[in-house]
This record gives C-alpha cells, sequence and structure tokens, in this order.
C-alpha cells in the first residue's frame, strides 16, 4: 500500500459506514442473502463467503453467489432474485431499536463533535436511508450522507467518499474513513484519505488502523494521520499498537 499520509496531519472531517461500524445490522444482510442462497438458489452460502460480499451493491453481491454456486441466472431472475433477497432484508429490519447502534458509536461521535469534526455517512447499502432514519438519535450527528441511491459506482471506486468530502466541503486529503469491508478501504485509499478498519485484521490489514470496534478507539485516532505501520486493534490497546497490520474487501 502507498502510504500518502503526512505525520502529525489534523483531519477535518470523518465519514462513516453504516453496517458493521455504527450499527449491526450486517447480520440480517447475511441472513437475508443465506436464506434465498439455500431456499431459492440451492448454494450453500458460508460466513466466509459473506465477507465477500462486504462493501458492494445488491447485484454485484448477487453475481458472486452465483459465481459461488456456479448457478446462471438470466437478467430477468436475477432482478426478481435481487428483490427476494430484499425483501428479507426489510422483514428483519423492521422493527429496529438503538439495541443495533455498536458500543463505542454514541460517544466517539460525541467525542468527535467536540473537536469540531465534520462528520457523514456514506454506505452502499439503498436501504440505508431507513435504518438511519429509524435511529434519530444517531442520524442527528451527521452533516452530510451519501446512500446507495446516489451512486453510480460499487466500491472499490473511490466515488462515495469523493461525494461525502463534496458534501462535507473538506479535501478528501483532510478526511478519514472508518470502514468494515476491503473494498471500503481501497475506496478510502483511492480517494485520498486515511482508513480505519472495523473488524478484522484478517481482512483490513491495508487500513492505518485496525480495531475490533469503536470503543476500542478515541477522536485522536480518526483525527491524526500518522505514518506508523497500520495498528491492530486488540483488547489490550499498547500492546494492540505495537504490532504491524493486515488487507481490502469488496462486499
Amino acid at each position: 500500500m502507498t502510504n500518502t499520509n503526512d505525520a502529525g496531519m489534523l483531519i477535518e472531517a470523518v465519514i462513516f459506514d453504516v453496517d458493521g461500524v455504527l450499527v449491526d445490522t450486517a447480520e440480517y444482510h447475511f441472513r437475508a442473502w443465506r436464506r434465498l442462497a439455500e431456499e431459492e438458489l440451492d448454494i450453500e452460502f458460508t460466513e466466509e463467503d459473506n465477507e465477500r460480499l462486504k462493501g458492494v451493491g445488491r447485484m454485484e453481491s448477487l453475481e458472486i453467489i452465483l459465481e459461488i454456486g456456479g448457478v446462471k441466472l438470466d437478467e430477468e431472475e436475477k432482478r426478481r432474485a435481487a428483490a427476494w433477497k430484499n425483501g428479507y432484508y426489510q422483514e428483519y429490519i423492521e422493527n429496529l431499536d438503538d439495541s443495533v447502534i455498536l458500543p463505542g458509536v454514541m460517544e466517539i461521535l460525541e467525542e468527535l463533535r467536540m473537536h469540531h469534526a465534520h462528520l457523514g455517512v456514506a454506505s452502499a447499502s439503498k436501504n440505508a436511508p431507513k435504518i438511519m432514519a429509524a435511529l434519530r438519535e444517531l442520524e442527528d450527528f451527521f452533516e452530510a450522507r451519501v446512500y446507495g441511491q446516489d451512486l453510480d459506482h460499487s466500491k472499490p471506486h473511490p466515488q462515495i467518499f469523493t461525494l461525502s468530502a463534496d458534501r462535507l466541503g473538506v479535501d478528501p486529503s483532510r478526511c478519514t474513513v472508518v470502514e468494515d469491508a476491503e473494498a471500503g478501504v481501497e475506496a478510502a485509499h483511492r480517494a485520498g484519505m486515511f482508513a480505519v478498519g472495523i473488524g478484522s485484521p484478517k481482512h483490513l490489514h491495508k487500513a492505518e488502523i485496525v480495531a475490533r470496534g469503536l470503543d476500542e478507539l478515541n477522536a485522536a485516532d480518526l483525527l491524526f494521520k500518522n505514518s506508523a505501520p497500520p495498528i491492530s486493534g486488540a483488547g489490550d490497546q499498547a500492546a494492540a499498537r505495537s504490532e504491524p497490520g493486515s488487507a481490502p474487501d469488496m462486499s
């Protein structure tokens, strides 16, 4: 990875993915895709397979599942299958409440607001507006929003983040992206941004910082670029920050 970060450079904006970073509805996506794969397509679909879906759009995700199962569908059948999956997911998220907000999220957003950082959300999911609208206390932190409806390209294309920076009025080089997908980390880097990975170092080792959740981080981790090796999050922060990090993904 080419690291273009300037040591000590102050970040002006932080852009967050939604699923797997701010809220945990990723499990609902997995359940919906698995239900489609196994009940409608007769394809075995595992959690490891699901890693390939993180950060990419619905139709691209369907293509990956069809590739896994060696199944061919015509365009009409693909549209129907994608609609079934979305229906399953909508069914699962019908009664969302703030219990889906991940640990540490509200605290770090409050801390970032105290530091006058600009905050944005950026999700390739066309369901993200519904999720955020249901979580008004969370949604109110953000001044710019980019969702799947706004995009012509899926991650790892940088459009989602360059559009976010434009809406926040901040140069991309002054933005941090917080992502749980390999493809999202790659998109952030293509946009010229600092990347923080939330999840497994195995899949996110190209991020400058990797942590299991936002509860392992503080505002300073997101607001200062540095040229040190990637940080791998673990329970013991001091030990974790002495280790090299881990890679990118397309979901």
